[in-house]
């Protein structure tokens, strides 16, 4: 019994389809899996940085609000699509981009993964070494390693940790928020109300740039649900989480670095724990710290583990991996995170602005071109099984996405804003960066203007493949798009979940 518990818990599928015997859970779980991983540090500093770099409070907050809304709209969307194809969420690329193509975004995605493990680990490093006493550099290490630990594990792991994470942090910045409007009044710290349009922009994309990263990965987290789960619940259910929860650690951040001043800046942790207390309390906070930060590492962990075999089997064919090789990807995210982490942890807060503003620029146009493709030129409808064959119907390389991809990243240079280069018509719209929204809206009409009349691959209903037995294929729960048992004259290639074992 013991071990089919532990068979249970530690999780077997990769990239392959999740058959109807193995889904579980309902759409809540993602509510509290999103909030549970912006209840967070790393959520603080990113609205902080709104402040930090010259907008007052109030249009800090307000920017904030709008950037996650808006962010977190797309990404819910992406959220949708786990219950309905039972697949992780850039492999539904190959769609688009064809099993081979679709390594251009995958190499930006996998890059993603490892910046954001690096720059959670720098502050949760902090958090660890003030923990247990022995610093920083052991500190990062000791988390990376238990944070690899919880992506091994996988799904079942992920999500109790995640409800587990959305109480305790819940609770943790309940507190923090009672304690900073003791020492701030926040009347005070909202009064100005001077309006200037870059620094706005960009707590706006800031938030943006937040929710957009997680489009790469989100219906990882949602592609054991029952296939019959409601779309709307799953979309309705993850935006309340990702928005409710990264707004507040977001406003949190903003009234903290206004209270602050210069003291926040380069002493986040310590300053967010010494506003809670000192001894028992001092060590409770950094270990929500932790806890949060953990949340959230082993949810990039995974999604790069995801991306690094979605990149390679799109040339081996594989689409199975030993728990051996899951093993082998997953330590290779945790050493180039940490690595990573340990290179870059004293210029921190500079680069994670920079970072965040460049995923923005990467994602916008991945997502743009995922989104029209899945719901109003395919409107669901997908081959699962031709996702893991070059020859099939979704071919090796599909060159009107490739095309797309590649003019929505030029698009934004114009309009682009880092501490590394700046664009020339930034100057030009007062300094502010509205890239996002170029690189959001460019490639979603191109593409829909060059794919809406290229049907002849998309199937008349989704194949799902052997990965559900035929009894189930047709429950689609009211998610649109088909879902019955594939045609007979349909061509479909090897099965998802057929290629060899790594």
């Amino acid at each position: 019994m013991t071990a089919a518990r532990a068979e249970s818990l530690v999780e077997r599928r990769s990239i392959d389809v999740v058959p109807d015997g193995e889904r579980h859970g309902s759409a809540f779980s993602q509510f509290t899996l999103w909030l549970g991983a912006n209840l967070q540090i790393t959520a603080v500093i990113t609205g902080a940085l709104a402040v930090v770099f010259g907008a007052n409070a109030f249009w800090a907050v307000t920017g904030l609000a709008i950037g996650n809304v808006l962010g977190g709209a797309v990404m819910a969307l992406h959220s949708a699509q786990g219950p309905r194809l039972g697949l992780p969420q850039m492999i539904s690329s190959r769609a688009q981009f064809g099993v081979r193509g679709a390594i251009v975004p995958l190499a930006l995605v996998i890059v993603m993964y490892i910046g954001f493990f690096a720059s959670g680990s720098v502050l949760a490093g902090q958090a660890v070494g003030e923990l247990a006493g022995f610093g920083e550099t052991p500190g990062i290490v000791v988390f990376a390693v238990v944070t690899g630990i919880g992506a091994a594990v996988g799904y079942r792991l992920i999500h109790v940790l995640g409800r587990f994470a959305s109480v305790i942090c819940a609770l943790a910045f309940v507190y923090l928020g009672f304690r900073l409007l003791q020492r701030a009044d926040l009347g005070t710290l909202l009064a100005d109300r001077a309006f200037e349009l870059p620094v706005f922009l960009l707590a706006v994309a800031l938030a943006a740039s937040w929710q957009l990263a997680y489009g790469p990965y989100v219906a990882d987290y949602s592609r054991y649900l029952p296939r019959s789960t409601s779309a709307r619940a799953t979309f309705w259910w993850t935006l309340a989480g990702t928005g409710l929860g990264s707004q507040w650690s977001m406003t949190f951040g903003a009234l903290a670095a206004a209270a602050a001043g210069g003291s926040f800046t380069g002493h986040e942790v310590e300053y967010i724990v010494g506003l809670g207390g000192a001894g028992i309390i001092a060590s409770a906070l950094y270990f929500v710290i932790a806890l949060g930060k953990l949340t959230i590492n082993v949810l990039n962990t995974y999604g790069g583990f995801m991306s690094m075999v979605t990149s390679v089997s799109g040339f081996r064919g594989q689409a199975v991996l030993s728990q051996r090789a899951r093993a082998a990807y997953i330590g290779a995210i945790m050493v180039a995170g940490t690595a990573l982490a340990l290179l870059g942890k004293d210029s921190f807060l500079t680069s994670f602005k920079d970072f965040l503003l460049f995923l923005l620029a990467a994602f916008t146009p991945w997502s743009a071109i995922n989104l029209v493709d899945y719901y109003l030129i395919a409107k669901e409808r997908y081959d699962l099984p031709a996702f893991s064959d070059p020859a099939g119907r979704y071919g090796s390389w599909r060159w009107r996405a490739l095309t797309v991809y590649v003019a929505g990243l030029l698009v934004q240079f114009p309009f682009l804003a880092t501490h590394f280069y700046t664009g020339p018509l930034v100057a030009p719209l007062g300094g502010a960066d509205i890239s996002w929204i170029v690189g959001l809206a460019v490639p979603a009409v191109a593409y829909w203007l060059l794919a809406r009349h290229d049907t002849a691959h998309i199937p008349d209903r989704t194949i799902l493949g052997d990965g559900t037995p035929d009894g189930d294929a047709g429950a689609s729960g009211g998610t649109g798009g088909g879902g019955a048992r594939p045609p007979a004259d349909t061509g479909a290639s090897t099965t998802a979940g057929s290629g060899p074992r790594a």
